[in-house]
């Protein structure tokens, strides 16, 4: 008995300085991140532009791999169920880590117990604008116009359930007004209705928004983040403007199967923040109206857990469902 729980004990001394060991050389091959999204999307092409610049810090190729499909859950699926072992992660969003958890009735993973937070990557504020028909220049006259005149508007965005469409429902039960969300196979058919003026409001990426609001074909009336967009200085914040509790962006960030080993998350976690940090790469992020982020793996888990529980009160509030 004794010399069997000697063997036992040896047995895991080796595997705890097996795994030391292999902390203290990560990595010894390549990285892999998964994109739960398109290829040639937004969210690839950030994705890939930190995998080029985690590399030199890393010394390893960081591969891109998009794996899109059932409402980004299918890439996160397949990224709780590698190893954790820091050569697969997940390029987290606002979709797989604070709203299909409420939108989907059942999940093939919990984005809180099955991953491991490294950090935030990026957040992506999107804009109001509103058909340049409607007698209205600011936030307070859109709420005042449509307490005015109910049934009047129709508010649209590019799929349910996608973070425009819950910016949109979080804005109508802080404003208290009605208007009915119409949803659309994608922001472009949303956006030519808008213009025709068959919707009145929409809230949209800034990157889509931007060239119609510039050409005069819509008109923006606020930008949903805390604070003003860089891209936008002159458009103010829905806090500004009579909503002081308002804030909702799209976010990305990157997470590891639960059970990386520390180590490995800090050496991911330093490779994303230099990354970040680089000025081309900031310049890139600024070219898509987005607001680079770099957090802590701590600070990464509590701004979730925050996304997580505000975007499933409003999805409750509002009744949306994805089944």
């Amino acid at each position: 008995m004794r010399r069997v729980q000697f063997f036992s004990i040896l047995g895991m001394v080796a595997a705890l300085a097996a795994g030391a060991a292999s902390a203290q050389d990560f990595p010894v091959r390549p990285v892999k991140i998964v994109v739960p999204a398109a290829a040639g999307g937004p969210t690839h092409i950030t994705a890939q532009l930190l995998a080029d610049k985690m590399q030199a810090s890393l010394g390893q190729p960081v591969i891109v791999e998009p794996r899109p499909g059932a409402g980004n859950n299918l890439g996160a699926e397949v990224v709780a169920r590698s190893a954790p072992d820091g050569y697969t992660l997940l390029f987290a969003t606002t979709g797989t880590h604070a709203i299909n958890q409420t939108l989907f009735k059942k999940l093939p993973f919990d984005p809180i117990k099955d991953f491991a937070p490294v950090s935030l990557v990026v957040q992506y504020p999107l804009m109001l604008v509103v058909n340049n028909d409607l007698p209205v220049h600011s936030v307070k006259e859109l709420i005042e116009y449509a307490k005015k005149n109910p049934g009047k508007l129709n508010r649209a965005s590019g799929g349910n359930g996608t973070s425009m469409h819950l910016s949109g429902e979080l804005f109508v039960k802080q404003a208290n007004i009605d208007a009915p969300h119409i949803p659309y196979k994608g922001s472009a058919p949303a956006l030519n209705d808008l213009m025709g003026g068959h919707v009145q409001l929409m809230f949209d990426s800034m990157i889509t928004t931007m060239p119609l609001v510039e050409g005069g074909k819509v008109r923006a009336l606020a930008v949903t983040g805390k604070k003003r967009s860089p891209a936008v200085p002159n458009i103010p914040t829905l806090a500004e403007s009579g909503l002081p509790d308002y804030e909702a962006t799209g976010w990305t960030g990157i997470v590891a199967p639960a059970g990386t080993p520390p180590d490995v998350i800090k050496k991911l976690n330093a490779s994303i923040v230099q990354a970040i940090k680089s000025p081309d790469v900031q310049q890139a992020f600024a070219r898509q109206a987005a607001e680079p982020a770099g957090s802590s793996p701590e600070e990464f888990a509590t701004f979730i857990r925050k996304e997580t529980d505000k975007w499933g009160k409003t999805i409750r509030a509002a009744g949306i469902s994805a089944d």
